[in-house]
């Protein structure tokens, strides 16, 4: 993905400003969109993530919070930021390429989970499966779902406080390096652009302090 952004022409090479900004706002607000799916996800019912010795682990079958809703919310969720991050770019390659590759690279690892989940938990999760769809989340008892489950901030700042900072910096670089040749981006539009950089290191030197000193809680 990294390659293809700084590998590959932007869509400002022959597009005006104002349509710039228009897919700037598009893409942010598809980036915040999953942003907030991986805080719910996070918040109401954590899932551990990674494995164990480089194999598919899991301690036990989570059914609650958005997992009652969708079986691979964090996934989904990352696939909107960076499906918002390519619509800032803009490129072809980023349509053609970057979104396929992220997509089939997840449904791979999903196929993987699924095997390990049905052999571990068997009948448990073929039901879990037959009632909660493994993409598109869905929105049947969501508001129940949200009344009557606690929000873990603590939590989701020591757990998250990375993600917004690595794809919202890679956000910053885009709006940069996608304006047009002809319309370089201005002094004041780059101020506020290094402002709202060192704004975002600050929270997560913040964040970081704060889950090295405890003071967020532990797993």
């Amino acid at each position: 993905m990294l390659a293809l952004a700084f590998g590959t022409t932007p869509r400002s090479a022959g597009a005006p400003s104002a349509v710039n900004h228009a897919f700037a706002i598009v893409g942010l607000l598809v980036s915040l969109a999953g942003q907030a799916l991986r805080v719910a996800v996070i918040g109401l019912e954590y899932i551990t993530r990674g494995g164990q010795n480089r194999e598919i682990w899991a301690k036990h079958l989570v059914e609650g919070g958005i997992f009652a809703h969708c079986r691979n919310p964090l996934y989904v969720g990352n696939v909107l930021i960076y499906g918002g991050l390519a619509i800032v770019h803009g490129g072809w390659a980023m349509y053609l390429v970057g979104m396929p590759f992220m997509v089939l690279a997840y449904m791979a690892v999903v196929r993987a989970e699924e095997e390990h989940l049905r052999s571990r938990f068997g009948d448990a999760y073929v039901r879990y499966c037959a009632r909660v769809p493994r993409w598109i989340p869905s929105l049947a008892g969501l508001r129940t779902t949200l009344r009557g489950a606690r929000m873990d901030w603590r939590r989701v700042v020591r757990k998250e406080y990375g993600t917004p900072f690595a794809w919202m910096s890679g956000m910053l670089v885009l709006l940069c390096i996608e304006h047009p040749t002809a319309d370089p981006i201005s002094a004041p539009e780059l101020q506020v652009v290094v402002t709202a950089w060192i704004v975002l290191a600050l929270l997560y030197c913040v964040a970081r302090w704060m889950k090295l000193t405890g003071r967020l809680g532990q797993d």
